[in-house]
């Protein structure tokens, strides 16, 4: 595959995107094939979604050793997304003036240290603290991981870059949080982080050692002032990118916030058995996520969404309204939801990226990050308005929170619809 990295002085590979070449540098780099930086990018978001992820099964066991209510444990999850989000939203005019390789080398140094210290933290006020420092940087990077993905991968191939950006979540579900879970229970509720900010800190070394720079962005288009970003949020079409990320958003974690507490308590399901449901949904997305991807480059990323969409409304009305189940009917529900829930965001990914010019990607992927983690933050904590403790434990009202997740999900489809592709990309 062509190698993504050319001289100051050449024109990019045609099979890069026009203004998204990754150039040279006062330190010469060998080469970066498209798909090795993918999966490099891939390995830094595994990192960002296993910290995210990773907070959510072990929902009981921080409820019961730190002594806090579901509504408090709501709060511990908001922390990160609500300050990934206002801080993405202050740094999204910058974005665009700096070499993507060292802004997301500097956040994701950041969000390390905060994922180092959750890992530290003995009380749920430390731990407060700490997940919104990881917030505060892992937005960011996030944010610039996205851009350089929308920058270096043509939109004809967007959507399988896509898919394998994604395959990060279901390698995360799959072995990262069953690991995490495992290293809880058999040693303490800190453990999964150390690990984390462990394997985040050689993730880095390599991005520091083997990425290029990414300056494509700086020729003939950068953004320039405060003027030029205002432009941006007068942009219709970036609106309704922002939109649908904050719909598909809701439609997930509305309902996975408190997943894992209401399979334990309502279901059934031992807690012990928790990272089955994440193992089992983790490996059948690694083998779905990139071919959804190549489905939407080819029948139309629409078409795939609106399948995905449909499929996810059945799946999460019987899910948050069954009763107790055996393993292998929760295990099988597991994977159905991880498969359609979770696969849509491929296709509506990609669609967003391709709402606005390359210029201004990196200040417009900083505001689909900023939606995306203020959604989910305001998510989790309107979900824990909704559900309660019943007197044996059992989360009620989780069958509205079902509902509501269907509702938005169908809304979006119309969004989607919306959305037009930027006259560059054409």
């Amino acid at each position: 595959m062509q190698g993504l990295h050319c001289s100051e002085n050449q024109p990019p590979n045609p099979r890069v995107s026009d203004s998204a070449a990754i150039s040279s540098s006062s330190v010469v780099r060998k080469p970066l094939p498209e798909r090795q930086l993918l999966l490099l990018l891939a390995a830094v978001q595994f990192t960002h979604i296993m910290d995210f992820m990773v907070m959510m099964p072990l929902g009981p066991q921080l409820m019961r050793e730190l002594h806090i209510s579901p509504q408090e444990f709501g709060n511990l999850i908001s922390a990160f997304a609500l300050t990934a989000g206002i801080v993405g939203l202050a740094v999204a005019p910058f974005m665009d003036r700096f070499d993507r390789r060292k802004l997301l080398l500097f956040c994701y140094a950041g969000f390390t240290v905060g994922t180092l210290a959750c890992g530290l933290s003995h009380t749920a006020e430390m731990l407060m603290l700490s997940r919104a420092l990881c917030g505060a940087f892992g937005g960011v990077s996030g944010a610039t991981l996205m851009a350089i993905v929308a920058d270096v991968v043509p939109p004809e191939r967007r959507a399988r870059g896509m898919g394998i950006i994604m395959t990060a979540f279901s390698a995360a579900a799959a072995l990262g949080v069953p690991i995490g879970l495992k290293l809880a229970q058999w040693w303490k509720w800190e453990a999964p982080f150390l690990t984390i900010a462990s394997v985040a800190s050689v993730v880095w070394l390599l991005l520091f050692r083997i990425m290029p720079p990414v300056r494509g962005h700086l020729k003939g288009g950068q953004v320039r002032s405060g003027k030029d970003f205002l432009e941006l949020l007068k942009d219709r079409n970036a609106w309704m990118g922002v939109l649908l990320m904050m719909m598909a958003v809701f439609g997930h974690f509305v309902v996975i916030t408190y997943l894992s507490p209401y399979l334990v308590r309502n279901v059934g399901l031992a807690e012990s058995s928790l990272f089955l449901v994440y193992l089992v949904g983790g490996l059948v997305t690694i083998f779905t996520g990139p071919q959804i991807g190549k489905w939407a480059d080819r029948f139309g990323k629409f078409r795939v969404y609106g399948v995905l969409v449909a499929c996810a409304c059945c799946v999460v009305r019987f899910l948050t309204s069954t009763g107790p189940l055996p393993l292998w009917g929760v295990l099988i529900l597991a994977a159905l939801f991880f498969i359609f829930a979770s696969g849509r965001f491929i296709p509506a990914q990609a669609t967003i990226s391709l709402a606005v010019a390359p210029a201004r990607r990196g200040a417009y992927m900083s505001l689909i990050s900023c939606s995306r983690d203020l959604a989910s933050g305001l998510t989790a904590a309107f979900a824990g308005l909704i559900v309660t403790s019943g007197p044996r434990g059992e989360l009620r009202h989780f069958d509205r929170v079902g509902l509501l997740a269907i509702g938005v999900s169908i809304a979006s489809l119309w969004i989607f619809r919306k959305i037009r592709v930027a006259s560059v990309e054409s």
